[in-house]
Parts: C-alpha cells; structure tokens; sequence
C-alpha cells in the first residue's frame, strides 16, 4: 500500500490532537483542502448508548501522485506527530467521499448516521468539488436522461428555466451542480434544444395543464 500512489486521500484529525491555529497550518500548504464539520455525535453502537470520539473528516488533493506515507508525514510536520489518523487513498467517487463529510452519502444515510450541516464544510485553497467528479458513460447517459425527464415533466421551456429549477430543488432530485450538468448537456445540444421546443410550443399553442406562473405541469 504504501508503495501505490494517488492524488485524492481522506484521513481523520482529533481536536485534542491539533494545535489551536490548525486550519491556518492546513491552508498554508498550499493543497486543496475540505474539512468536515466536527463530528461529536457519532454513535459508537447501535443501541445509540454512547458518542465515538470527536473527529474532522479531512480530504486532501495532492498537486501530482503521492503515497500515504507522504501525505501523513506532511501533516505530521504541520499540525504535529499525533495529529493525524486513518490516512487513506479515496478509492470510491469523490463525490461521494464529500457527501460523507455530512454523512450524506448514501452508505451513510443506510447506516442512519447523524447528519450534520453542509454550511459547516471549511474549504481550503479553492477546493471544488466539481473538479474532482468523474462521470463515465453510463453516468452521462442517467444524468442525460434525467434531465431530459426533468424538462418534460415540469415544463422547463430555456435553459434558465433549468438553472433555477437546479438551484432550488436540485438537491430534492439528487442532481450535481450546473457546471456538471452543463459539461453533460455540451455534447447534446440538439436534443436539449428539441425538449426546451417541445414545452415552449405547448405553452404557445394553449396547452392548458400546465401553471402558466411557474411553467410547471399541473
């Protein structure tokens, strides 16, 4: 393990273990860096009768391929020789490595484990999450699909129509950011296209079943 390389880890950080100005330490190297919120209500069994030890869920995105071993002493020489714990390389998705931050990933919602708040997630050196999410094939294709769905069935007529759509309820339909949607639909323009003409005929041509306010079918 130690030999294998890789860009993408995640490890653990105790705050009885970290200097007091540790966030500070942590930007000043330089590596994109996201920080969970402190995880102090994480249950230890499943009778619900005791609380793990406070930690942060730390992910760490290296400039080029690196071991663990580099990673970890890093850490060590800035935040201390006992500070950091459970150094691993990310071999799932990213994305879903970021949504356990919050224990919002969905290994974490089957295991019913505490969600804690999005807005508490500390983002190092320009960490974006965006960048780091791979779609294959098959991903595009679902997203392709779903978005198709989307437009359909509530009646999105233009692309801003979608944005907002995205913006506020996105999360309700477990879609990624626009930027992500966006680098899906460049390639199908044309299609996209049809459906935004499809809805917009119906609305001109007097389609009654639909919220002439919001746009969306009734």
């Amino acid at each position: 393990m130690a030999k294998d390389k890789a860009r993408y880890f995640t490890f653990l950080l105790y705050p009885e273990s970290i200097p007091e100005d540790w966030e500070m330490k942590l930007e000043s190297i330089g590596i994109p860096i996201a920080i969970s919120p402190i995880h102090d209500k994480d249950l230890s069994n499943a009778e619900g009768q005791k609380y793990k030890k406070a930690h942060y869920h730390v992910i760490y995105v290296a400039r080029n391929p690196v071991t663990v071993e580099s990673v970890r002493l890093k850490i060590k020489r800035t935040l201390g020789e006992k500070s950091i714990a459970k150094v691993q390389v990310v071999v799932q998705s990213m994305e879903n490595i970021y949504l356990y931050l919050t224990h919002e990933s969905k290994d974490a919602i089957a295991k019913n484990k505490r969600i804690y708040d999005k807005r508490d997630i500390k983002l190092l050196n320009n960490f974006d999450i965006d960048r780091y999410i791979t779609l294959d094939v098959e991903d595009k294709d679902d997203m392709l699909n779903d978005v198709c769905d989307l437009i359909d069935e509530h009646g999105l007529a233009n692309i801003r129509e979608l944005r907002r759509f995205v913006r506020i309820s996105g999360a309700e339909y477990n879609l990624p950011s626009m930027k992500i949607i966006n680098s899906v639909l460049r390639s199908h323009t044309g299609l996209i296209r049809l459906y935004f003409d499809a809805v917009y005929q119906e609305r001109k041509y007097g389609r009654n079943d639909f919220d002439k306010e919001t746009g969306e079918l009734k």
